[in-house]
């Protein structure tokens, strides 16, 4: 079997690893549940990080956070990152490469202009002709945030989204459209039926965009490897009209265990939802937004999961409408096609939305389909597995894992345990969190296996294990079981066997988001 000519790395943002139709939740996935069939699903895997920034730096350059140096958001990943990072080396190695849509690979919400595309202060002083080159990708299009709950602000502010959203004088009516709070009338927090049309909605205009840019690529016969990254179903929920109305919340599927039981968990559980944000009084009120929601009743999580799941379902039709035009050019038999995420949300477990430093498996877990050459059709892994293993999938698929110069990444090739070649006993993830974000500063290390999921918070010596066979919903925390000291000893020997290559002066924290 050849390899793939092509690489179409599409992601969505906060989607869960459960939160598809081929995986037993109500949500209308046709177009992923396809992707399924006509490939692998790696059923466990989890992301490096539960936030954005950190999680996507990962993906770019296959690093552990804190080796890469983002810890959270608000903190910049290094232009020398970047530089290692699978888009700049497959672009030296002669690929066309791209980045369309949310990349937040830099902080939105600074302390003080920081000079990037992406900084809410300095998209400015980017050209409308500005299209990169960016982290490594030769060719990007961007959007400033992506998420509505800051509208895009007309030009001079907003990067390629924002521009395009205003260039013709009507952005003031579309955001009028967008805030109008359609029926049927919702009492959950950050969750509404938009007004905004599809036409104008950012899910239609990043799959637009990467739609054209492989039509180019096609057009000039060039070897392209590009990142399709939609915003959604980051909150707030907010998926326009007819898609926010798909799902009938009387139907949606609630979380078994949804209420909190914060005097069973670790400390930090309680510290995290009840400290104020060590930063500035206009960031700290971001970072509230970004990470905490208080807890809902039944009637409020089916209204906000019924519009999550319609975000989700205006995705999975963008993707399907991807797919289609790569097999209308000839291109998809030729291509690894792969569909992920940054983070999960909780989505009600534990009576949690959004979020934090509780590394429950709705938050840890996300989808993660292939299909194309050499990759089985229909098989599901079990295996833990990360994102973190795209870059080194990458450089092997592109022939480049052994060819000097290659950087070293943290991450595996998951082109042989898909093919059931090898095998994966864990996978890691971590979060050094400062008390910007939650009031409380943790140092947080979590390894997840097919079964059991074990976090350690270093500073206090404090933890928690499950057992995610037996107990799903995480109710029991078996971290003191005398029955489990030589599984814990097992799994802790994994957390201390990660590299010793972790940055010695953390990098500075710029902002909030």
């Amino acid at each position: 079997m050849k390899p793939p000519r092509h690489i179409v790395l599409i992601t969505s943002d906060q989607h869960r690893g459960d939160c598809y139709g081929f995986a037993g939740r109500r949500v209308h996935t046709p177009h992923l549940d396809a992707l399924a069939r006509g490939g692998t699903w790696l059923r466990n895997t989890i992301t490096p990080n539960v936030v954005c920034q950190p999680a996507r730096a990962s993906m770019l350059t296959g690093l552990l956070p804190l080796t890469h140096g983002v810890r959270d958001n608000g903190i910049d990943l290094p232009e020398a990152a970047a530089a290692q990072g699978w888009a700049a080396v497959l672009a030296r190695a002669g690929w066309a490469t791209a980045f369309i849509g949310k990349a937040h690979f830099s902080t939105y919400h600074s302390y003080a202009p920081t000079g990037r595309p992406e900084n809410v202060a300095s998209a400015h002083r980017f050209p409308d002709s500005w299209f990169g080159p960016y982290m490594g990708f030769e060719h990007v299009e961007l959007m400033l945030v992506g998420h509505n709950r800051w509208l895009p602000e007309p030009p001079p502010g907003g990067l390629h989204y924002e521009r395009w959203y205003h260039a013709d004088g009507r952005g003031a009516e579309r955001n009028a459209l967008y805030l109008e709070r359609l029926p049927p009338a919702t009492r959950a927090p950050q969750t509404h039926h938009s007004g905004l049309p599809v036409e104008w909605h950012n899910s239609t205009w990043t799959a637009d965009r990467g739609i054209a840019f492989i039509e180019r690529c096609a057009a000039r016969r060039e070897r392209f490897a590009c990142w399709i990254s939609f915003p959604d179903p980051h909150h707030p929920f907010d998926a326009p009209v007819p898609w926010s109305r798909l799902h009938d919340p009387a139907a949606v599927d609630l979380p078994p265990h949804r209420r909190r039981d914060l005097a069973r968990r670790p400390w930090w559980h309680r510290a995290a939802l009840e400290g104020v944000p060590e930063t500035r009084a206009d960031l700290r009120a971001i970072r509230e937004t970004y990470s905490r929601m208080r807890e809902l009743d039944d009637d409020e999580l089916r209204e906000l999961t019924a519009n999550y799941y319609g975000m989700i379902a205006l995705i999975d039709h963008q993707v399907g409408r991807i797919v289609a035009r790569l097999q209308a050019l000839g291109l998809l038999d030729e291509t690894l096609l792969l569909f992920t995420s940054d983070h999960g949300d909780w989505l009600g477990d534990h009576g949690l939305v959004l979020k934090g430093p509780m590394h429950y498996d709705g938050l840890l877990r996300v989808g993660l389909l292939a299909r194309g050459p050499g990759v089985p059709a229909g098989r599901v892994v079990t295996d833990p597995v990360s994102t973190l293993d795209l870059a080194a999938t990458f450089f092997d698929l592109a022939g480049l894992g052994d060819a000097p110069g290659t950087p070293r990444t943290h991450g595996r090739s998951l082109a042989p345990v898909w093919r059931g070649e090898a095998t994966r006993d864990h996978a890691l993830n971590e979060w050094a969190l400062g008390a910007a974000r939650c009031g409380v500063a943790l140092d947080l290390r979590t390894v997840r296996s097919a079964r059991w999921r074990l976090t350690v918070e270093r500073g206090s010596g404090a933890g928690e294990l499950y057992d995610l066979r037996d107990d799903p919903c995480e109710t029991v925390n078996r971290f003191d079981d005398p029955s489990c000291r030589d599984l814990r000893t097992s799994l802790e020997a994994a957390l201390a066997a990660r590299p010793d290559d972790a940055l010695r002066t953390p990098l500075p924290q710029v902002g909030a988001a």
